[in-house]
């Protein structure tokens, strides 16, 4: 597994951003039964840079917590038998990795979240990433079942590695 990360801002929340990353990737894709070692890029920037990107890419004119830019077409989601039909697209050349996706996430919206909810910011970044993994893996929240079930195995995903809402 790869996990490409780039720090764009001089925030600092004191947490180690790649250990968090590379480890909460690996349970995600643990989790969803990802057959393949995968590469997942990381961004991390600041209010500012994350609301010119969704105004650009969604139409949506504010800043938001996390973006994810699957890489993948999931026909199902986590059926990761999808990618076998195009190995030339899906995968790294060099490495054999699979290029799951992207994911871009706000370090203010981090630390504004972390107070909001009453823990710590490891969480609530580590809860970002878990998220996005899953939508990088084909998962959604549209309808209020998708919402559900995401949300459950964000949880235990985050349970499972110690990222609990009162770290």
């Amino acid at each position: 597994m790869t996990v490409l990360l780039e720090n764009e801002t001089d925030i600092s929340l004191g947490i180690e951003y790649e250990r968090i990353a590379c480890k909460v990737v690996d349970a995600a894709l643990d989790y969803v039964h990802c057959p393949y070692e995968c590469e997942v890029n990381i961004l991390l920037t600041d209010n500012k840079g994350i609301h010119d990107t969704n105004l650009q890419m969604r139409g949506i004119d504010s800043p938001t917590d996390v973006l994810s830019f699957p890489a993948v077409e999931f026909d199902t989601p986590g059926d990761f038998a999808v990618v076998e039909n195009d190995v030339s697209s899906y995968f790294n050349s060099d490495t054999g990795e699979l290029i799951l996706g992207d994911i871009m996430i706000s370090l203010d919206k981090v630390k504004e979240q972390a107070e909001s909810f009453g823990h710590s910011t490891t969480r609530e970044y580590a809860f970002l990433i878990a998220h996005s993994v899953l939508h990088l893996s084909g998962y959604d929240h549209i309808d209020e079942y998708e919402r559900v079930q995401m949300e459950r195995m964000q949880d235990e995903i985050l349970k499972d590695i110690g990222y609990t809402r009162d770290c």
